[in-house]
């Protein structure tokens, strides 16, 4: 291979800790997204199938999986396959050309999925409303300049993040044994029913410290329900759409934040239950989730994991239109779990956890999905999300004009993350994370600037422009990739252990953030910590240039490759190629400047 290219065979050989999929090919265009079927004799390939038919009592459908093992070998040349008939044919190609062609059963379980994550923001949203009245109710808004003002704001602070501390610390763990006995959906059954109780008892609370212990509560099912939902929709996407079908976990938080901030305002006269009427609504999404969770179909993975293939073959059969591209999914999906489960290294709790840092593939997963979800805490999204309304009354505007303000937020937060939708499978994950974090950066600078300008009317108008520039840029971004790819990165077998770790490293910080924030806002004051915030998104900006490798358009299980590079060479790729390729072609605007291409996928060869 020519040594122009960075991951060479030697560099990823090389590595002390070499993973089980380090069996990558490699060409001229450097690492190959590897296809386990590719090469396989079709006599071979058949042997295979007819075994893994006869092992699973499939043997009647043995003949559609040779069918499928033939299209999965080389998915974009079923037309030179003579052994499909003219409507498989037309079923592929209408599937290759109608990329949002699907069941109903799928769009289905994404609507369920919706309401899951509107759950989530709903949850977030209550507390925002109910900072402007309930420390007063409780005797815990004594004023900062008096005894007792500073250890007041901690408590404040300490019922806003205790969500996010037990999510973190307890509830996204819960997830791997809930899933492993009662599914994927039966662990989003039993959390909605906690997140019905908890919303409600949160209402009937009598001190500061019962609100306390029942938002714990609260926090174990948010953790729990946001460690399985995007896994779930990412177990039943087809690959060609599984960004814009799980992003929509970001794409519905928004819109249960956007309808809380709206649930906020409507009982905004309620008077002293004012507080208790915000975070009890909370509970109402929860509802219909609990019971239509179990319409919709298991994920066949899960199945596959459990052994029970003709479950799976069954669920997969619903998520597809044809039977042959069921048939190709499934048994493709099959022939990577086997090689995975081959090499795992022990079936306990613990012993997976472990595997996301012992073996390189998972520790490298680990390392990208861990900064990602970093990166959406340090670029003060959630502030926004947790504080807005007292950010606005720090701006100027009253409590009533503070909450319709935060409405705005939360509109602007739903409706721009409509446009990632429609980019994320096509301009991918990378792409829109580098493009929106220098503008998040810019924006927030703006605005905190714009809290010196003396005329209130101009100053609260241009704090709440920039407010939600910034809240636009991080929808279509920031906002909906971490969750979706945490959920597609890591290989099956630890899975859970993987989308847990992830979803505790963002939860865990999102309680820095609740539980900081109002102390960081009268030390820095409202400019200050604005600032502060944009410096932290050039940093996030920079960890994510070196360690968040593309993940678009390729199965769960071709993932494996892209992984199978060391992270040194992966930064080291980024700095000596792609930056100066940026920086010939946007900056020099040489069109003729070439970037060379770090992966090559030869699936389709």
């Amino acid at each position: 291979m020519s040594d122009k290219h960075l991951a060479t065979e030697a560099d990823v050989k090389n590595d002390h800790l070499a993973t089980h999929h380090e069996d990558l090919e490699y060409g001229d265009a450097g690492p190959r997204v590897r296809n386990p079927l590719r090469g396989i004799p079709k006599h071979e390939l058949y042997q295979g199938v007819e075994a893994f038919t006869q092992e699973h009592n499939l043997q009647e459908y043995t003949e559609v999986f040779k069918r499928g093992a033939l299209v999965a070998q080389k998915p974009l040349g079923y037309n030179s396959l003579s052994e499909l008939s003219s409507e498989e044919k037309e079923a592929l190609q209408y599937e290759q050309d109608h990329k949002w062609s699907g069941p109903w059963p799928l769009y289905f379980t994404v609507f369920v999925c919706a309401i899951g994550a509107a759950c989530q923001g709903w949850d977030q949203t209550g507390s925002n409303g109910a900072n402007l009245s309930f420390p007063a109710e409780f005797g815990i808004a004594t004023p900062f300049d008096q005894p007792g003002g500073a250890n007041d704001e901690w408590k404040v602070g300490f019922v806003n993040s205790a969500p996010y501390i037990s999510a973190a610390l307890v509830g996204v763990w819960l997830s791997d044994p809930l899933n492993n006995y009662f599914g994927r959906r039966g662990e989003i059954f039993i959390t909605a029913l906690v997140l019905i109780v908890t919303p409600i008892a949160s209402g009937f609370t009598q001190s500061w410290q019962a609100l306390l212990a029942v938002r714990l509560v609260l926090g174990l099912a948010l953790g729990a329900k946001a460690a399985t939902v995007p896994m779930y929709a990412a177990e039943l996407a087809p690959a060609r759409i599984r960004g814009a079908l799980v992003m929509g976990w970001q794409l519905w938080t928004a819109f249960g934040i956007f309808i809380g901030f709206c649930a906020n305002a409507v009982v905004k006269d309620a008077g002293r239950i004012t507080w208790r009427l915000q975070l009890g609504s909370a509970f109402i999404p929860a509802v219909p989730l609990a019971i239509l969770i179990y319409m919709c179909p298991e994920s066949p993975r899960w199945y596959m994991k459990k052994g029970r293939l003709t479950d799976a073959w069954a669920s997969m059969r619903k998520i597809r239109h044809h039977e042959i591209q069921a048939a190709r999914d499934l048994y493709y999906a099959y022939v990577q779990f086997v090689e995975e489960s081959q090499t795992v290294q022990g079936t306990t709790y613990v012993s997976r956890f472990t595997e996301l840092f012992t073996i390189p593939r998972c520790r490298r997963a680990t390392i990208a999905s861990s900064a990602v979800m970093l990166a959406q805490q340090l670029c003060g999204i959630n502030i926004m999300a947790f504080y807005s309304s007292t950010i606005f009354v720090e701006g100027g505007y009253t409590p009533t004009q503070a909450l319709y303000a935060s409405i705005g937020f939360g509109a602007v937060n739903f409706l721009f993350a409509f446009p990632a939708v429609f980019t994320i499978d096509t301009f991918g994950r990378r792409s829109l994370l580098l493009l929106t974090f220098p503008n998040m950066c810019w924006t927030l600078l703006a605005g905190g600037m714009c809290f010196f300008i003396q005329d209130a009317s101009l100053r609260t108008t241009l704090v709440a422009l920039f407010v939600y520039i910034f809240t636009a840029f991080y929808s279509f971004g920031e906002g909906p990739v971490p969750n979706m790819y945490a959920a597609e990165v890591f290989p099956l077998a630890q899975r859970e252990q993987g989308v847990a770790w992830a979803i505790a490293v963002t939860n865990f910080f999102s309680s820095v953030l609740a539980l900081t924030f109002p102390r960081l806002l009268r030390a820095f004051t409202a400019p200050g910590a604005f600032g502060f915030y944009a410096f932290l998104n050039a940093v996030a900006f920079v960890m994510l240039f070196l360690v968040f490798p593309e993940t678009k358009q390729l199965t769960l299980e071709e993932l494996d490759s892209v992984f199978s590079v060391p992270v040194p060479v992966f930064a080291k790729y980024q700095t000596t190629k792609v930056l100066p390729w940026w920086f010939k072609r946007y900056v020099f605007r040489n069109k003729s400047a070439v970037c060379p291409p770090l992966y090559h996928n030869a699936s389709d060869e």
